[in-house]
């Protein structure tokens, strides 16, 4: 059997990034260690730091109920409230934020300044969307779908700023780009959609098209990893989307003879060697 592993699969910058922050904190921080909401979408790796002693806040709100300790801001970014909270309560900070989300962070903060309304392309109820709404105003607007897009108001006569969510799928981006523009509006666009995101999502489509199954690791509330899922999909009706190697069925994968594999940003080195092992080992 012909294996093929994605050379982008695994932990992008900003989750190595951030998960070496955690660690560094752990050794040298101010105790208790604290992160707002899981480091990162693994929960291998956020099983691990709970063990080290890491405790997750669920929200904001959370904040307010710890005394002292450092609070660690996760790849995913948050709004600009939530660093005046950590600042008032005489919280130390500790700010993983991926520096490509930071940028959107500061794109969107400097439109709003200029007297533009921003357009956020994305998922509202993933949390990079919330960080960066929360460097808009009021006005700032979130769609993930051609049909969220039509359920706008007339947005004619206004300035506008549109930006994507770093994981967000570039087709589909250019797609949406295009209906806005088909409308009409005054749109400055800014692709903010990660290079390495885009790299992995060309790379996944390449490879799924080649083999004759295909198998996507990730955890499964990560946005990247099923957008991998959807794109590879498409290419290849056998693919399989997993966390770890128990989740992988031997039987899928034992009767073809080309099996590709990939992974999402937020997915350790060690587990994808892990399902590249066992599927050579797969008679």
């Amino acid at each position: 059997m012909e294996v093929i592993v994605a050379k982008t699969a695994g932990f992008c910058f900003g989750v190595r990034r951030a998960v070496d922050q955690v660690y560094e904190q752990i050794e040298h921080g101010q105790g208790p260690i604290y992160t707002l909401g899981p480091i990162i979408h693994n929960e291998e790796v956020v099983k691990d730091l709970e063990e080290k002693g890491v405790v997750v806040l669920e929200d904001s709100d959370s904040l307010e109920q710890i005394g002292q300790g450092t609070v660690i801001i996760r790849s995913h970014g948050v709004g600009r409230q939530v660093y005046d909270q950590i600042k008032s309560q005489g919280l130390h900070l500790a700010d993983a934020t991926c520096p490509f989300v930071k940028k959107i962070h500061r794109i969107v903060e400097e439109q709003n300044r200029q007297g533009r309304r921003v357009i956020i392309i994305g998922d509202s109820a993933h949390p990079e969307v919330e960080g960066i709404r929360g460097w808009g105003d009021d006005r700032t607007l979130t769609v993930k779908n051609e049909k969220e897009m039509e359920a706008l108001p007339d947005l004619r006569g206004e300035k506008l700023c549109i930006v994507s969510q770093t994981t967000y799928n570039y087709n589909k981006f250019k797609d949406l780009v295009e209906k806005f523009s088909e409308k009409g509006y005054d749109i400055l666009v800014i692709n903010t959609i990660c290079n390495a995101t885009q790299e992995r999502q060309v790379e996944a489509e390449r490879i799924a098209s080649q083999v004759e199954a295909m198998v996507v690791i990730g955890g499964k509330n990560s946005s990247n990893t099923r957008k991998l899922y959807e794109i590879c999909r498409k290419e290849c009706r056998n693919t399989y989307y997993i966390q770890t190697v128990g989740d992988l069925n031997p039987e899928s994968v034992s009767s073809v003879r080309s099996v590709g594999i990939t992974a999402g940003a937020s997915t350790p080195k060690n587990i994808i060697e892990e399902v590249h092992t066992n599927v050579r080992a797969i008679k």
